[in-house]
């Protein structure tokens, strides 16, 4: 096993026995196929913003269906998730990395109930589609720019 790669169930069980070295908890999640330096910023930035950063890694099936290949193109993920999530559990910034199968974060927010949920700049509140999720768990959102 990879370290610092989670299943949902044994992250929340961590989070759970030792909240001092997870909380505050910030949450950020994305497909992260081709990991580049603008996702490395990012990730340092949204770890700065509590004690733990958790990534939500979309799976395969998830990455197939939020960007379907464009004619011409290979299929996504170029990256298995796999790779994906020992590169980013990798990172000084990353503490722990899920894999989840959903297009969207809301189970990650519900079991894990993030203090912050951070996202990128190019999302607003109305566009988020978890800011309700992250709201109903107590929980605030961070863009990063």
């Amino acid at each position: 096993m990879v370290s610092g790669l989670y299943t949902l169930d044994d992250l929340h069980q961590a989070i759970a026995t030792q909240p001092e070295r997870w909380r505050p908890l910030v949450l950020t999640n994305g497909c992260f196929d081709l990991l580049h330096a603008g996702h490395v910023r990012y990730l340092q930035s949204a770890r700065a913003l509590g004690r733990a950063l958790v990534v939500g890694l979309n799976s395969d099936a998830s990455v197939r269906q939020l960007k379907p290949a464009a004619p011409g193109y290979p299929p996504r993920p170029l990256i298995p998730a796999a790779e994906r999530a020992e590169v980013l559990a990798a990172l000084q910034a990353v503490d722990a990395v899920v894999i989840f199968p959903e297009r969207r974060a809301t189970r990650l927010i519900e079991v894990l109930r993030p203090d912050i949920y951070a996202k990128g700049g190019d999302y607003t509140p109305a566009t988020l589609p978890e800011f309700p999720d992250v709201q109903a768990c107590g929980g605030r959102v961070e863009l990063i720019q």
